[in-house]
Parts: structure tokens; C-alpha cells; sequence
């Protein structure tokens, strides 16, 4: 019985690690998609950042040409 009982926590522990060996691995093959996207994430926010800023400009007017409109009074 007792050889029956060590043989059975001998294969348990065999189990044991057999399994953790491919959950691992599958959490290291997913840790570089996940780096990626947060650098993506990152750069596709300091490129929405720059512009807005650029539109704040175009709508403040500094880059927009003087437009000079015919008084009324003159045409008449």
C-alpha cells in the first residue's frame, strides 16, 4: 500500500510540473503583444495629443491668411 501511495505522489508531482510548464510558456508568449500594444496605445496618444494642439492652432487663427472683405458702402 504504501508503494502504491509514493508512486501515486511520484506521478501527481510529475503531473505537477508537466502542466505548469505550458502555462508558462503561454504567459511568456503573451507578455510581447502586451508590451507592444502598450507602446502602440502610447504612441497613437502623443499622436492624438500633437494634434489637437496643431487644430487648437489652426482655430486660433495664426495660420489662417487675412481675408479682406469689400466695405458695402463702396459698392453702392
Amino acid at each position: 500500500m504504501s508503494s502504491y501511495n509514493s508512486n501515486l505522489s511520484e506521478t501527481t508531482a510529475a503531473n505537477l510540473s508537466s502542466s505548469r510548464m505550458p502555462t508558462e510558456f503561454l504567459l511568456s508568449l503573451a507578455v510581447g503583444p502586451l508590451l507592444l500594444g502598450v507602446l502602440a496605445t502610447d504612441a497613437i496618444f502623443s499622436w492624438l495629443q500633437s494634434t489637437g494642439i496643431s487644430s487648437e492652432e489652426v482655430f486660433r487663427g495664426e495660420r489662417l491668411p487675412v481675408l479682406h472683405f469689400p466695405d458695402s458702402a463702396t459698392q453702392e
